[in-house]
């Protein structure tokens, strides 16, 4: 937490020459009085009050600390862009070789999303989700899902018979459950426990009917 020790006539102004340095609102800091002014006698004795003004560490710096800790631990040289916006945390992950922070179908990162989201939320009273991404791997992830949806779908179709997807974490599931929850012909499902719970697609004879 990064602080400094301010002296003027009263708080106030020693605050304000803290927030100028800090660069910061009164809204983003702690105060602490090391040192009560005085007046002395007929101005002599006077002598200024002393705070020290500590900047609270928000969540764009908490989480880009913790996962700046992380990489340099894996010796993974990243540029992080973090931006929070309403009750989502973003984090971009910018640099060479951002392949070994995705992992097998996206399992390294979202590992590190979960561990990320563990340290912001911690002491917070609202969940904040955060989004962990790089290269545009969620949004071409995303893309690839919604495409193998319709194609099972229309194999479901044919064959009338479930086709059972590999294990998905819930963000990618809802994105299956999504694309085909208007689908006319087919329904999806799932089943199992975490961290094994699969989406089942299946005929569904039922829309068949009114169809």
């Amino acid at each position: 937490m990064k602080f400094v020790e301010k002296s003027g006539k009263s708080v106030e102004e020693a605050l304000r020459l803290a927030l100028i340095e800090l660069e910061s609102s009164r809204e983003q800091v702690d105060i602490e009085i090391l040192e009560e002014g005085s007046k002395g006698f007929l101005g002599i004795g006077a002598k200024e009050t002393r705070i020290r003004v500590s900047k609270r560490n928000n969540i764009v710096d908490i989480a880009r600390n913790f996962l700046s800790s992380i990489l340099n631990e894996m010796n993974i040289k990243t540029e992080l862009e973090i931006e929070q916006v309403g009750e989502v945390l973003n984090i971009n992950m910018i640099g060479e070789d951002m392949a070994i922070l995705i992992g097998k179908r996206g399992q390294t990162l979202d590992s590190l999303q979960y561990l990320v989201s563990l340290v912001v939320n911690k002491e917070r009273d609202e969940y904040l989700r955060v989004v962990l991404d790089t290269e545009n791997y969620r949004a071409k992830r995303k893309e690839t899902l919604e495409a193998l949806a319709e194609k099972l779908a229309s194999k479901v179709k044919k064959s009338r018979k479930n086709v059972i997807l590999e294990p998905m974490n819930p963000y990618e599931r809802r994105i299956i459950h999504s694309t085909l929850q208007n689908n006319p012909n087919v329904s999806t499902k799932s089943e199992g426990d975490e961290p094994y719970r699969k989406v089942i697609i299946y005929f569904d004879y039922k829309k068949n009917k009114t169809n």
